[in-house]
């Protein structure tokens, strides 16, 4: 969790300083796919980062890119007030990819013409609007085609556009053609100028990811070399520059992902970390012992290790609204550590496992608020209180990568390649009021669940995998006696990074097993049902 305006911190202690000179620079223009761009340059072994349209100017200084892509947007070009690219960057001398309104933005700055496409349906199409799977031809070589498209090959794309470009500016020629979009391509190659009308960043486009790394590597000449290695080296020389000789806090949540940095920020500086672990009570089976015997056995980091499950159970009573519970589990955190970082004597850095979407999710495109669908919990509201600075090392990464860190810093792959548990633990996967009864019950078919899937094979197929017991009492025959018990709900997704997730799609048998085994094990349940439902509409965790 992030907020709009974070507490200081500085560049050295990890808020965004590009840790490579080969840098590509996303401008994001409020589509809902920017984070994919910034995913796939990566894969190309490019750092990037990604900035809003309002932001574009600065971040372009602060990180003197070797070159720059525009995203796509929900806006029109022809709308009063539409998103702008600010007009120096095209001035600027290096290599720019305009993606779909990238594309529109761009020409339409540099003397080209788009026409609009208000409309929906059919007239859209007759307008040149193109949506879903499309095919170009490809008409004229290109350097984003070099090794890939051929002069007259047809190419599956993706795209999702009403408004279309009805004229180029000067410099550019046609290198593709769509059905929809007769400017399908365009390249100014003396500049270094490239627009797509289609989403190359999606997975419908399958030539998608390399042709982003045609573009990156070969037109803006970067060597592709950004590795986790070199994020390792370059992060501890930075913690260790920021931090000097001052006492660091971090507080450990259980996951991965403050795991990963305190084991970063404990190679950078050693004993002057300490970690403090609030164990609230509410998390899975076995977890509160494994964190405790990493952090103290593996790595002998130094760490304090607080029991403060009554008072969160405590607190939790009479609490059924999720947002509820969620701000109340937040506030005790924070009150908790606070009360431990006065009895450890203080410290002058507070580290967080923030990671590069919470801070993309915490700044609207437009620089305005944006919607809050559930609140998160971290330690966010510690510094401004507490007058400390801000360390949070892996606040470039998605996911995968704190992962992949993790496993160049040596952490078990048990321990890294666990599926993501949310801050409030088991509080938010019991609908309703929490109590220590119904956690533990929860915390058995849980424990149930996930052994299945080991045993299956399956763990590292899932992107997270849960129970969750619901506020609801069915009737049940057990031994010839009526029962009266809770239904537990499954739940289990794929996904590259949580923004969207699908249904893991179990086969009957195994859902049949874990049923029978819950229903015979853990008493409490007579019921187990199974969750279909995709992210979106629904989001993964059920509170």
């Amino acid at each position: 969790m992030t907020s709009d305006a974070p507490p200081e911190s500085t560049p050295e202690a990890g808020r965004h300083s590009s840790p490579a000179a080969d840098t590509i620079l996303i401008v994001d223009f409020g589509s809902q796919v920017t984070q994919l761009i910034a995913r796939r340059v990566r894969e190309a072994g490019v750092y990037s980062e990604i900035a809003p349209f309002t932001q574009a100017l600065e971040a372009f200084e602060r990180l003197r890119p070797r070159g720059i892509i525009l995203s796509g947007s929900p806006a029109s070009v022809a709308e009063e007030g539409s998103p702008r690219l600010p007009q120096a960057l095209f001035e600027a001398g290096v290599p720019i990819l305009g993606i779909c309104y990238g594309q529109q933005v761009m020409t339409h700055q540099l003397g080209g013409e788009v026409r609009p496409g208000h409309e929906t349906g059919a007239d859209a199409l007759s307008r040149g609007g193109e949506f879903g799977r499309a095919f170009l031809t490809v008409t004229e070589e290109c350097a984003l085609f070099d090794g890939l498209w051929r002069v007259g090959e047809r190419h599956q794309v993706w795209m999702s556009h009403g408004d279309k470009v009805t004229r180029f500016a000067d410099g550019f020629r046609i290198v593709a053609v769509s059905d929809g979009a007769p400017f399908a391509v365009i390249a100014d190659e003396a500049r270094r100028f490239y627009g797509t009308q289609f989403h190359p960043e999606v997975m419908h486009t399958p030539d998608g990811a390399r042709l982003l790394a045609n573009f990156v590597r070969h037109v803006c000449g970067c060597a592709g070399d950004w590795t986790m290695a070199e994020f390792r080296k370059t992060k501890v020389e930075q913690i260790r520059a920021a931090v000097g000789d001052a006492r660091v806090l971090c507080g450990l949540s259980g996951g991965v992902d403050s795991a990963v940095a305190a084991v970063l920020i404990h190679e950078a500086i050693g004993e002057q970390l300490t970690c403090v672990f609030v164990d609230h009570g509410l998390l899975r089976a076995g977890e509160a012992e494994q964190v405790v015997g990493l952090f103290r056995g593996a790595y002998n980091i130094p760490l304090v290790h607080v029991t403060a499950e009554a008072r969160f159970l405590d607190g939790l009573a009479g609490l059924t609204d999720p947002e509820a519970k969620r701000k109340f589990i937040g506030k005790t955190f924070i009150d908790v550590f606070e009360e431990e970082a006065r009895a450890l004597g203080g410290a002058d850095f507070l580290a967080q496992g923030t990671l590069y979407p919470d801070v993309i999710e915490s700044v609207s495109f437009t620089g305005g608020p944006s919607v809050t669908i559930k609140s998160h919990h971290n330690v966010g509201g510690l510094p401004e209180r507490m007058a400390m600075k801000l360390v949070e090392p892996l606040r470039e990464l998605f996911k995968d990568e704190v992962r992949a860190l993790g496993r160049e810093l040596g952490l078990p792959e048990s321990f890294v390649g666990r599926h993501p548990f949310p801050g409030p633990g088991l509080a938010i996967r019991i609908p309703g009021e929490v109590t220590r009864e119904r956690c533990e019950i929860l915390r058995k078919a849980d424990a149930i669940y996930l052994e299945e899937i080991r045993n299956a094979g399956l763990y590292d197929a899932i992107w997270q995998a849960f129970a969750v017991l619901l506020p609801v009492r069915t009737v049940g025959v057990m031994g010839d006696h009526r029962t009266y018990d809770s239904v537990c709900a499954l739940r289990a997704v794929t996904s590259t990074d949580g923004m969207t997730a699908d249904v893991y799609p179990f086969d009957a048998q195994f859902l049949g097993r874990v049923a029978t085994r819950i229903v015979n094990e853990v008493r409490g349940i007579n019921r187990v049902v199974y969750d279909y439902t995709s992210k979106p509409p629904g989001t993964i965790e059920w509170e």
